[in-house]
């Protein structure tokens, strides 16, 4: 069972030995995830006659992907933190770096500085304390550290009454000694406040040790603030499982593409959790279907995610920025833009435009639903005006949508500021926002040197079927791929995730054309080193779950880039150690053929070198894995349903819809036409058409196609 809490809706995908599975779907709650996901793991149930108490008990695993942290973080409700840094860098949070203050704003706004502002801090400037004492870049002390400074500061914290404490100081990445000394002061002065064990402390040089020192800060203090809090909040939803009678550990998606204990010290690695399982499932949906480079894309109520899958792999980036935020962990390469089925439509008074987002009307849909209480029109309000959306049949007609609430906000929001009818004012809007997706789409590809051709483009999410017509027209992809179970994608993704667990350690060690084999053997023992340095780490925390280290498979990871260069790529080491100097050349090799692949073969520079800059261990586990369903072919066409006019083209158009559920592997299905199930809905205009294959997957082509 696979669970995927989403801004909007909870997902439950749960498949059976055989490989048959249910999707089911509720709204997300955000004040405790834990009843969306029992009222979606019911709807899901409820398909196979079952319910979570006669059922979970013979489910062998569960993973869950949700928003709570991430929400909890951008809505400043974490934990009371204190900060231990180094003297002088009391101000990091609110000087910020550059890149990290203009994240999210527009070109223009980062032109004028017309609305620019800082975060508001995590952790206010009255609880950051400095240390003096100074470890350099290499790693050595050139300044003791003054312990009476660390007892201060340790004292006043805990008598603030703070809830946690993080410490991070310079350079505590290449030599950790007066990091863990401060730790170990702070823990003094707890026991002499009896406050053991309810002030737990951070340190940098244990949870996240890379250089950048705030990301570092970032990344530690994340993990104080928002991931310890929400253990809570998992453990809420492995509660309720356990009522109901699971015998299974819950797991959760992380950032780098496994699942990880709720248990895990490095929890904050799940911060971005649910769009990782789609690019997770995209990759195994790949490589069982022989199709190598794919395009993820995911339409949810809040966003539009977009991720490549080239030569079956995604990439890793050591730097990412969520919330504002820029981070010292590896993540699944996502880009996301503030346009999905919730995004709000208002018209610049100024230019008489329409503008789409970046707000979400998320769980709340949109003016159509009075309860939601939502008062700006919706995307989702525009496709239910257009016809495209049921406005009896929304989560199998659990919601009842208003179409004439929407029809009257359109005419008032939208329509009438442009001089337009209510039809051509939302198609207009509905065409803008495809076009948006569209051009990011093909972007992503163009953007490193490939063709749409090359590649095979994958809708998922609630909102992906009813617009990928839409944002693929007129673009040449290799095919377009639309699962019958897109709602639940996410978390089919999660289900398909390795139980695996990942640690990195900045290395920072160079390769250069001048060093012999004796050079170059010292620096691959280095870095072998850090890995068996790194496999504990990774065999302690399989150890909370119970696997030993025999059952652990090891994957040693190098990230690199030509000395010089600013961009690292990860590559996996042929070799479980760098023992000898030809060890490391195997590995410089795998960067070489990896580099031309990203970029291009005619970018490689040799001649400047190269540079490891992290080290990385992955650990991962055999689990239960969902298989593709396998059904025959057939001929025929499904039982109509329903006719509707629904708006394609300029007009209003009769148009057959169809059940999904009825639709069998071998149909083909010609536009105009809508095919609607309880979670979502497919719309497919005149000139497309798709076909079902005997995976349950839609392929959408063009009529001659």
């Amino acid at each position: 069972m696979a669970i995927d809490a989403g801004g909007t809706m909870t997902d439950t995908f749960v498949v059976d030995e055989a490989g048959g599975f249910v999707v089911g779907k509720a709204q997300t709650t955000p004040a405790d995830e834990s009843i969306g996901f029992m009222d979606s793991a019911r709807d899901a149930l409820a398909q196979w006659d079952a319910t979570p108490e006669s059922a979970f008990g013979g489910i062998a695993s569960g993973i869950f992907s949700g928003t709570a942290m991430l929400n909890r973080l951008l809505s400043r409700t974490g934990l009371r933190i204190g900060v231990i840094v180094t003297a002088g860098q009391e101000d990091y949070l609110r000087i910020e770096r550059a890149i990290q203050t203009y994240l999210g704003f527009s070109y223009s706004d980062r032109l004028h500085i017309a609305t620019h502002h800082h975060n508001p801090p995590l952790v206010p400037r009255e609880r950051m304390r400095g240390v003096r004492g100074r470890i350099d870049v290499l790693g050595r002390e050139v300044l003791p550290l003054r312990e009476q400074d660390a007892r201060d500061a340790a004292a006043e914290l805990l008598d603030a009454g703070v809830e946690g404490i993080v410490i991070c100081l310079l350079f505590s990445y290449r030599n950790p000694a007066h990091e863990r000394r401060v730790g170990e002061i702070v823990a003094e002065e707890r026991a002499l406040r009896s406050l053991d064990g309810s002030v737990p402390v951070f340190l940098s040089c244990e949870l996240y040790p890379m250089r950048r020192d705030l990301p570092r800060l970032n990344c530690t203090l994340i993990e104080a603030y928002a991931a310890e809090p929400s253990r809570a909040t998992l453990q809420a939803v492995r509660d309720r499982t356990k009522e109901a009678g699971a015998g299974f550990e819950l797991r959760v998606m992380a950032s780098h593409g496994g699942t990880i204990s709720i248990e895990a010290r490095e929890l904050a690695r799940t911060l971005v959790s649910g769009p990782i399982g789609g690019v997770v499932g995209g990759a195994e949906l790949g490589r069982r279907t022989g199709q190598r480079n794919v395009l993820c894309t995911d339409i949810g109520g809040t966003s539009f995610d977009i991720a490549l899958i080239t030569d079956g792999r995604y990439d890793i980036t050591p730097t990412p920025d969520i919330a504002r935020f820029v981070l010292n962990m590896p993540l699944v390469r996502i880009d996301s833009i503030g346009a999905g089925t919730g995004s709000l439509v208002r018209i610049n008074p100024n230019s008489n435009r329409p503008e789409l987002g970046p707000d979400s009307a998320g769980a709340r849909i949109g003016v159509c639903w009075p309860e939601g209480g939502v008062e700006t029109v919706s995307v989702t309000d525009l496709d239910l005006v257009l016809g495209r959306v049921n406005p009896d049949y929304f989560l199998g007609g659990e919601i009842r949508l208003d179409p004439e609430r929407a029809r009257h906000e359109v005419r008032r929001q939208i329509a009438e500021p442009l001089g337009l009818d209510v039809a051509t004012a939302a198609a207009g809007v509905i065409e803008l926002f495809e076009q948006t997706l569209r051009h990011e789409a093909v972007g992503r590809i163009l953007g490193r040197g490939y063709s749409p051709a090359d590649y095979a483009l994958l809708c998922y999410g609630g909102g992906g079927p009813l617009h990928v017509a839409g944002y693929t027209a007129g673009v040449s992809y290799r095919d377009v791929l639309v699962p019958a179970w897109a709602a639940g994608f996410s978390a089919y993704g999660c289900a398909c995730a390795d139980f695996e667990y990942r640690c990195d350690q900045t290395v920072d060690m160079p390769l250069l054309p001048s060093f012999d084999d004796g050079a170059r053997a010292w620096i691959g023992a280095t870095i072998t080193a850090a890995w068996r340095g790194l496999e504990q780490r990774v065999a302690a925390e399989f150890a909370k779950s119970g696997v030993g280290a025999e059952r652990v498979r090891f994957s040693r990871i190098a990230r690199m880039q030509y000395y010089g260069q600013l961009n690292d790529i990860e590559i996996v080491s042929p070799s479980e150690s760098l023992e000898t100097a030809a060890d490391v050349d195997a590995l410089i090799a795998a960067f070489e053929d990896a580099y031309g692949k990203v970029y291009a073969r005619s970018a490689r520079s040799p001649e400047l070198g190269y540079l490891v800059t992290q080290a990385a261990v992955l650990g991962t586990t055999e689990i239960e894995k969902p298989v593709l369903p396998e059904r025959p072919e057939r001929g025929g066409s499904p039982p109509l349903k329903a006719t509707r006019d629904v708006h394609f083209g300029g007009c209003f158009q009769a148009t057959d819809v169809y059940e999904l559920s009825d639709v069998q592997p071998g149909h083909r299905i010609s536009g105009p036409a809508i095919i609607e199930s309880v979670a979502t809905t497919f719309a497919i205009p005149p000139g497309r058409s798709a076909r079902l294959d005997r995976h349950d997957i839609f392929h959408l082509s063009s009529e001659e196609g």
